[in-house]
């Protein structure tokens, strides 16, 4: 099932996504909430109803006489508009390895033991459509290509083992990040707060897991947890750029789950993301690039520019920066030594 959230009458409209159209929640089933968060709530006493009413639309029967909407005709929200948090992983080896890589500094060991996570701005989410940026995120910025799960029970000290039953679905996940200002702030060994707390988009519909038990593949040696063949790809003004696979994550979901998990509620709305994939972003990229020729001109994002993110079985992630009207600057803020 795919279920989106679109902007209707200035709020957010839960809706079941089928061959293009978007068709209402509580029009489908009285029982349906009509907006995500209530949905994920609701969870355990809704899901069925949805999916009985998502397979009448896939056959071709609409017993409610639903209006079908197209999804091209209206605005996109993040799939999970409002999070209770967002928490971002730390799960491809490779894109960990190739960045310490480039900064010649050796693999960390710890990588290997035990995922990690960062909190971000789960007031910063948002959907596709224009990335309003300052000026000092021009500084350096960046894409990160990932896919993010949103969970749909709470739970508490939860096991790897049982963690993918409070998968609610995947998402595509693009962690807008300020390279300067993240880089500077992390020398205090804090952050990346600045760096990445002015945006960071997912959409366009979240998949429940069920859609994808055909691409599903074995964790990695040693890893626990579901984990899906799921061509991972971005293009930046049409020019591919990045060129992935889920199914490389060292650390699945379910390993992340249990770290996040320990000691704390997770709630229904909580998303997480997986962390860049190898080679999702400008800062591993021109890295390499320079490794290898040191007249490689560096790339970041600039005004105007076209993110487009494609995930296998998740659809397509299309954002455009913007620069905001403002010639306002932290980084001139800066006292000097």
């Amino acid at each position: 099932m795919k279920l989106v959230s679109y902007l209707r009458e200035e709020t957010d409209q839960l809706a079941i996504l089928v061959d293009g159209l978007l068709y209402n929640a509580q029009e489908l089933h009285p029982d349906l909430p009509n907006n995500m968060g209530m949905f994920l709530m609701m969870w355990e006493d809704v899901i069925d109803i949805a999916k009985q009413a998502d397979a009448h639309l896939k056959a071709g029967k609409n017993p409610t006489r639903a209006t079908g909407v197209p999804v091209g005709s209206v605005q996109l929200l993040s799939p999970v508009p409002f999070p209770t948090s967002c928490r971002d992983g730390y799960a491809f080896r490779q894109h960990v390895a190739a960045a310490r890589r480039n900064r010649k500094v050796p693999m960390i060991p710890e990588f290997d033991q035990y995922p990690i996570f960062y909190f971000t701005n789960h007031n910063a989410i948002q959907g596709p459509g224009d990335i309003h940026c300052m000026p000092d995120h021009f500084q350096k910025l960046d894409f990160e290509l990932e896919v993010a799960v949103v969970i749909c029970k709470a739970g508490r000290n939860i096991t790897a083992a049982e963690a993918d039953d409070y998968i609610g679905g995947y998402m595509i996940m693009n962690d807008m990040s300020a390279r300067t200002l993240q880089m500077e702030e992390m020398l205090l060994n804090l952050g990346p707060a600045k760096g990445k707390d002015f945006s960071t988009v997912i959409g366009p519909m979240l998949v429940t897991p069920d859609e994808l038990e055909s691409l599903k593949v074995p964790a990695q040696p040693g890893h626990t947890g579901n984990n899906y063949n799921l061509k991972m790809t971005c293009k930046v003004n049409g020019i591919p750029v990045s060129d992935g696979n889920m199914g490389d994550m060292d650390w699945t979901f379910a390993e992340i789950i249990e770290r996040c998990a320990y000691g704390v509620n997770i709630l229904p709305g909580d998303v997480i993301g997986s962390g860049t994939v190898g080679t999702g972003c400008f800062l591993e990229l021109n890295g390499t690039g320079k490794l290898n020729d040191p007249d490689y001109t560096e790339q970041w994002l600039q005004p105007g520019d076209v993110v487009e993110m494609e995930i296998t079985g998740l659809g397509i992630l299309s954002n455009t920066i913007v620069r905001e009207n403002s010639d306002f600057s932290i980084l001139s803020l800066k006292k000097k030594g």
